[in-house]
């Protein structure tokens, strides 16, 4: 079995996010979905799992943040290219997000644009030349 990640989230209306997490690109896997979390397949190795705050508080005595006002982690998520990256943007801003929480970042290799969904939780859209970091390091 390959190393997967699971990543769940605390969302307060599962609907929303749902759709949300459809629009930038996630399928939705029924078999582990009910009224109180929907699991969103992002790859063969990533899912989101979101859960209803009720359900969320179940796994974890600790409150649970409001990722409008406080940041604990900024998930990264590459695309193929800078399309790509605008692309998911403008599609998580359609979605109910909010985009450009920073300002984007053009290194001419990287390109990078950052993005929350309805809950707070913060994205970072990223597309790499990797072959031209290398150029660019060696030189």
């Amino acid at each position: 079995m390959p190393k997967t990640i699971y990543i769940n989230l605390p969302v307060k209306d599962l609907a929303a996010a749902t759709r949300f997490y459809e629009a930038i690109g996630c399928e939705k896997n029924e078999q582990f979905s009910d009224h109180q979390s929907s699991s969103m397949v992002w790859s063969d190795t990533i899912t989101f799992q979101l859960l209803t705050h009720d359900y969320f508080s179940t796994f974890t005595p600790k409150k649970i943040a409001d990722a409008h006002a406080t940041s604990q982690v900024l998930l990264a998520l590459s695309r193929d290219s800078r399309e790509e990256v605008d692309a998911i943007v403008a599609a998580a801003a359609a979605a109910g997000g909010k985009a450009d929480i920073r300002e984007p970042q053009d290194m001419g290799w990287l390109y990078t644009r950052a993005f929350q969904d309805p809950d707070g939780h913060a994205f970072e859209a990223i597309s790499a030349d990797m072959a031209a970091a290398s150029a660019e390091m060696e030189g």
